[in-house]
Formats: C-alpha cells, sequence, structure tokens
C-alpha cells in the first residue's frame, strides 16, 4: 500500500518548485525600457544671496539648480562686468554652482555675471542660455535696457545664438581685442535684450561667430559682424537697436592656403576677391612659358599648371591690377612623382539635358587635344557620327559636344581610353555617361515690369531660388521690362539690390571705414514659374529703408 504521508511531502515539492519557477519567470530581468529624451535645460532653484541684491558685501554666490550640473568652457563664457583683475572662480558641485569672488569689490556698483552657455546638465548636455546674476554694492542697481533684433544683410533672416555686446565708448578700442563682458544672446527669432545696464554712451555690435568659434572676439577671417556707426546714449530704456550682420572684406591681401597638389598642379586660396588677376612664375623664369592659370568665379581661388617640372623651388608672384601682391615659394624634390587621371564631368542634372544648354563637358587638367573616332554616341541604341566636338574660346578645362538632341531619345555616350589628352600626356580612362533631353514642357518664363523709385539710383534685380542663390541678375535704372525665360518649373523670388556705388555687384560693409552693406529688399510674393507657361507681373520697388 503506497506510503500516503510520502506521497502528500512529494506533492507539496512539486508545488513549492512550480511556484519558485513561476516566481523567477516573472521576476527576471528586463531591459529597462527608455522614456522621452531630456530636452530642457537645468532650472534655477535658488540664488544666495538673492538675485537682484543691495549693498552686498559676499564673498560666494550658490546657485542650486533642479538637477545636477556642469560647467562646459567657463573661461569663454563667463564673464563680469565691471571687469575684475582677479576673476571669479566657478565651481559645479551636484546641483550646486558656487561663484568664488577673488577680487575687491567697488562701492556703489551694480555688477553683472554673464554665465553665456557655460551651465549645462550632466546627463544630456542641455544648455541654459543667457544665465546671470546681478547685484549692487550700493543701494540702487542699474535699470537701463537695451533691445532690438539682428538678421543677416545678405539673406534677411534672423540670426539665432549671435552675440550682442556692448562697449563704453571710451573702451571701444578694446574691439576685436578682448571679450566685452556686456553681452547677450539672441533668441530664435533673432531677439535680444540686455539689461542692468548703466547710463552712459556705449557703441553696439553683432558679432555671428562661425563654426568651431565662441570666444566672443570678432576675428575678421571667419565671423560675420554687425554694428551701430554713431555710439548711442543710453539714459531709458531703448528698443528697436536692430543690427545686420555682414561679412567684411579682408583689408589687406593674404595668401589663406597654398598647396604643391600631388598631380603637380598648384592650388591658391586668397583672402579677397580680385578685380583682374595674373600669376607670373618669377624664378625661374623659362617655368613661366606654357603654364595654365584658372581663377574661379569669384577670383578667390587659383590653381596652376606648370608645365615644366624639373626645378627645385619656384617663385610665383600673385598680380591685381597690375600690382604685385603677394610672392610665394614652392619647393620640391628631385624624387618626387606625381600621380594622375584625366576625370570628366557634365552638366546633366538627374539624367536630363537641359534643352537650352550644351551638352559640356569639364575636366580637371588643361586638355590639349580630343580625338573624336575615340567618342561613341548612341541614340536609341543607333550609333549617330555626326556630332561635334568643340573646345571652349576661353576656358581650357571646358569641351562642348554637339549634337541635334531629340525629345523621348535615350542618349549613350562612351568615350574610350585616349579620347582626351591633357598636358603631361594624361589621358582618360573609359568613361560612359547616359541621359535624355529634357521636354521643354518643363520650362516657364516670367516677364517682370518694374517700376523705380527714383531713376537716378541704380538696382540690381535678381531672380533667386528657395535657397536665396541667384539664377539671373540685371542692372536697371529705369522702367522697363525684364525676362526670366527658359527657367524650370518651381519656386522662385525676386531680391533686389540698392546698388548705391553703381558696380553691378552687392557691396559689404566695413568697420574700419564706417561703411553699412548695401541695403536689400526681398519681394515678399512668391514668383512661382509653371511648366511650359509665361508669366507677366508687376514688380514695384520701393525706396530703400532708412537707417
Amino acid at each position: 500500500m503506497p506510503n500516503s504521508k510520502a506521497q502528500y511531502f512529494r506533492l507539496i515539492n512539486y508545488v513549492a518548485l512550480f511556484i519558485m519557477l513561476l516566481f523567477l519567470g516573472c521576476a527576471s530581468m528586463q531591459t529597462p525600457q527608455g522614456g522621452p529624451k531630456d530636452t530642457k535645460p537645468p532650472k534655477v532653484v535658488t540664488m544666495t544671496p538673492k538675485n537682484l541684491t543691495r549693498n552686498f558685501n559676499a564673498k560666494k554666490i550658490v546657485i542650486e539648480f533642479d538637477e545636477f550640473v556642469k560647467l562646459n568652457n567657463e573661461f569663454k563664457e563667463f564673464s563680469i562686468s565691471p571687469d575684475q583683475e582677479r576673476p571669479p572662480i566657478l565651481k559645479a558641485r551636484k546641483r550646486i554652482l558656487e561663484v568664488e569672488l577673488q577680487d575687491t569689490l567697488e562701492k556703489n556698483t551694480t555688477y553683472t555675471l554673464n554665465f553665456g552657455k557655460s551651465v549645462a546638465d550632466i546627463n544630456e548636455n542641455n544648455i541654459i542660455k543667457n544665465l546671470s546674476y546681478v547685484f549692487s554694492t550700493g543701494a540702487d542697481i542699474d535699470s537701463l535696457s537695451l533691445s532690438g533684433k539682428v538678421s543677416n544683410s545678405l539673406t534677411g533672416e534672423m540670426e539665432k545664438e549671435a552675440v550682442v555686446f556692448i562697449l563704453p565708448v571710451e573702451r571701444d578700442t578694446l574691439f576685436g581685442k578682448k571679450r566685452a563682458p556686456i553681452y547677450t544672446l539672441t533668441d530664435s527669432s533673432g531677439n535680444y535684450k540686455l539689461n542692468n545696464l548703466r547710463k552712459g554712451n556705449y557703441k553696439v555690435y553683432a558679432l555671428k561667430e562661425s563654426e568651431g568659434g565662441g570666444d566672443k572676439v570678432y576675428q575678421q577671417l571667419s565671423d560675420e559682424v554687425g554694428y551701430i556707426k554713431e555710439p548711442i546714449l543710453i539714459d531709458k530704456n531703448t528698443e528697436n537697436v536692430n543690427l545686420q550682420v555682414f561679412k567684411e572684406l579682408a583689408p589687406e591681401f593674404r595668401i589663406l592656403d597654398k598647396k604643391l597638389n600631388n598631380d603637380g598642379s598648384i592650388s591658391l586660396i586668397f583672402n579677397q576677391q580680385l578685380k583682374a588677376p595674373k600669376i607670373t612664375v618669377m624664378e625661374p623664369t623659362a617655368v613661366d612659358v606654357g603654364k595654365k592659370v584658372f581663377f574661379s568665379k569669384m577670383n578667390d581661388t587659383a590653381k596652376i599648371w606648370l608645365t615644366d617640372l624639373a626645378f627645385d623651388s619656384v617663385k610665383l608672384a600673385i598680380q591685381d591690377q597690375g600690382k604685385v601682391l603677394q610672392m610665394v615659394n614652392f619647393n620640391r624634390g628631385k624624387k618626387d612623382s606625381y600621380k594622375r587621371e584625366l576625370t570628366i564631368t557634365d552638366n546633366i542634372t538627374s539624367g536630363k539635358l537641359n534643352p537650352y544648354q550644351r551638352y559640356t563637358l569639364t575636366f580637371n587638367f588643361p586638355v590639349n587635344s580630343a580625338d573624336a573616332s575615340k567618342i561613341t554616341l548612341l541614340e536609341d541604341s543607333v550609333k549617330r557620327t555626326n556630332f561635334e566636338l568643340v573646345k571652349d574660346s576661353v576656358d581650357f578645362l571646358k569641351y562642348y559636344l554637339k549634337f541635334t538632341w531629340r525629345n523621348k531619345r535615350t542618349y549613350d555616350i562612351k568615350f574610350a581610353p585616349g579620347a582626351f589628352t591633357a598636358i603631361f600626356n594624361t589621358q582618360n580612362k573609359e568613361i560612359n555617361k547616359s541621359f535624355k533631353l529634357e521636354t521643354i514642357d518643363s520650362y516657364g518664363t516670367l516677364a517682370l515690369k518694374i517700376v523705380v523709385p527714383d531713376t537716378t539710383k541704380s538696382y540690381l534685380v535678381e531672380f533667386i531660388d528657395e535657397k536665396k542663390n541667384t539664377i539671373k541678375g540685371y542692372n536697371i535704372n529705369k522702367n522697363g521690362t525684364i525676362n526670366f525665360a527658359n527657367y524650370p518649373a518651381g519656386k522662385y523670388f525676386i531680391r533686389v539690390v540698392y546698388d548705391e556705388n553703381k558696380n553691378g555687384v552687392w557691396d559689404t560693409g566695413s568697420i574700419k571705414e564706417g561703411t553699412q552693406p548695401e541695403k536689400i529688399w526681398y519681394s515678399p510674393e512668391e514668383k512661382s514659374l509653371r511648366a511650359n507657361w509665361e508669366r507677366v507681373d508687376n514688380l514695384t520697388i520701393p525706396p530703400p529703408p532708412k537707417e
């Protein structure tokens, strides 16, 4: 007879084991599910002594936040106004930021501590922008303010996170040499406001620093700047002091970069746009014979090919309008070797050739000769030989392949090895191209009937795309009609430059010369082009905005 007691305990063990396995299954470790990413900067909980304290006599300021914080680039970002010989020491610990004052404070003076973008949370690095702390060692706190907007002089768009700062007139010599202690950053709409200012005459500046900047000191080479020419007297809350930032032209010519490339060519980058540039080999003079020089459209870069590379060193003279601007030397080793490959690019966009353009070939080396017999043109797989190969009369990097292109046909072109021969006997490898001709029905025309505000002035009317790139421009000084003919259907806009000096281009400003950029007006109306459509529209140019 079975032992019932033993069976009972066996059953109890089975039940206990089942419960244990069930518990372990429910309690197994799971990967935590992440919530939404924290995008909010820390918030100030308390300030000790309180912000805007009068009769301040503390040696330390303690700011508590609602989360752990850290410091970023505090030596660049933090400032105190008025300046102190021994700047405060900043320490971040958990939720606390301590500011230890090292120097003696002046009597009856308002101090502003500007933290810039130096304080952020530890986990996501969310930055507190324009954090400040103000106190006075006297019974009164300076309470004047200055506000306005900052925009880009060329695009008209509002500038986000531009630095706006003021300098007392007597300290304006510090501009471009030392960071101004009184500054703020514009918000996402380009607005700024400087608070707790003392009565006085100030110069006002805006600075849009380049990527990698952040020292809040104007660097002419890389930054954009805006300024109010005349000092502003701040004796009350002052509003609508608006600035436009612009890129200054370099006052003195300089070569930004020079390079002897591994294909034997020489590349130069200038800090100015030259008007009538020329490059001459001064030493050895024999190397100057047969050289090829290509300048960019803006005349701010150059590429030079020397056909004689037997030199140990070469001296080049960069000239503009007949004046030598700078000499530059290049050295090469006698055993230096160069790797060359002739490449071909064309003007096909998305597999289509613009019916109003020639089929254009662009090379990376000056081409000396072409062999049309090594070019195979297929029209819907049928070989065609009645094409013509034409070299550009000015640009030695361009050739044109002329043919009566037809709609609804597929074109395949094979450039066999050696179809083109460049300097140093460099030849192309086999290259294949394929495209169709875009139909003329895909293009439109806009006729603009223009009324100018003053026939004694000059205006540059530009047809621009959505990215504000110039498509075409006209110089006008009287009422009339201009045509933007045969452009792809799409959205376009009109930009007008008030060409004060009548030179046909937009001129930027100069702090040294006290000039502002030439004024620009954007027509608020979109000038769309519809496919296979001719549009007639009116454009009344308003008078230029006043200073």
